[in-house]
């Protein structure tokens, strides 16, 4: 089916003059084991709705942070890193902070060694001169020699890397979901688990039980991940460490540095100028 961000992706590299000419590109139709597109970059306002394909994905950032949903939860992309999407699992994406990417379409049969599941996964210096070198075949011409080998080394190299743990799980159970759209649409709030269970009708005890079976983590923690999911965004987007913390609800930047660096290991300016510095 017609991928929703490529008219602005693939006009170049195919050589037309308006998006509404190449609306109908099937990139299920693309024969070939990957197919790699450049993208200089998405504005914060192109939003994809939500839609499959046969081949797989890859969402690569170069730059700024890209937003992923799927059915059982939200992945976020910061720069030098890539939320894998295995084929016909329904997704919708969005940049944010003027994100630069890559996009990489993978035939299924050519792959077995990638997940089954969406993740994040991190991109080594290897795997982005790879992309970078894919995305500059030309775009419907069958694969040959060098190409194919470079193609063949890439998903090696895809296939092991490292996946992070930037990923915020969605509850099945009603009363879960409404809990998390809640915490959502209030990210500071302050209300304890006893209070929060109270509101959406479950004891405290078995909204944790439930939390646990259903996406592997307390409430508490799923809350600590969607902090440092919208810390990733908002710093993305340029506000400050200190704004950032009082849009979240901690009385200082301390205590949510401390909270920050205890889910991805490191502070979140560093964490960012980090990955930044790898793209030169």
């Amino acid at each position: 089916m017609p991928h929703p961000l490529l008219p602005s992706m693939l006009t170049a590299r195919l050589g037309l003059d308006d998006d509404a000419s190449i609306l109908d590109f099937d990139v299920d139709g693309v024969l070939r084991p990957l197919l790699a597109v450049g993208l200089a970059s998405v504005p914060e306002d192109a939003e994809q709705a939500p839609h499959q394909h046969r081949k797989g994905q890859l969402l690569y950032a170069t730059r700024g942070v890209i937003h992923c949903e799927v059915e059982s939860g939200v992945w976020i992309v910061p720069p030098q890193c890539a939320v894998w999407i295995p084929g016909g699992l329904m997704h919708a994406a969005q940049g944010v902070g003027e994100a630069q990417c890559y996009c990489l379409f993978v035939e299924p049969g050519m792959a077995p060694a990638l997940p089954a599941v969406c993740c994040t996964v991190a991109v080594s210096p290897l795997l982005r001169e790879l992309i970078a070198k894919a995305a500059g075949f030309p775009t419907l011409a069958a694969l040959q020699g060098a190409q194919e080998r470079l193609v063949l080394t890439l998903l090696d190299e895809l296939a092991a890397a490292p996946v992070e743990d930037l990923h915020l799980p969605m509850p099945r159970d009603a009363r879960l979901r409404r809990l998390a759209a809640l915490l959502l649409a209030h990210p500071a709030d302050k209300r304890t688990l006893a209070e929060w269970a109270s509101r959406i009708g479950m004891s405290e005890r078995s909204m944790t039980r439930q939390s646990l079976e259903e996406m592997g983590m307390s409430v508490g923690r799923w809350r600590r991940q969607l902090h440092v999911i919208l810390a990733l965004q908002r710093l993305a987007q340029g506000r400050s460490v200190k704004a950032v913390a009082l849009e979240l609800g901690y009385e200082n930047t301390s205590g949510f540095v401390t909270m920050f660096r205890k889910a991805v290991g490191k502070p979140p300016a560093r964490y960012l100028a980090e990955r930044e510095s790898r793209r030169i």
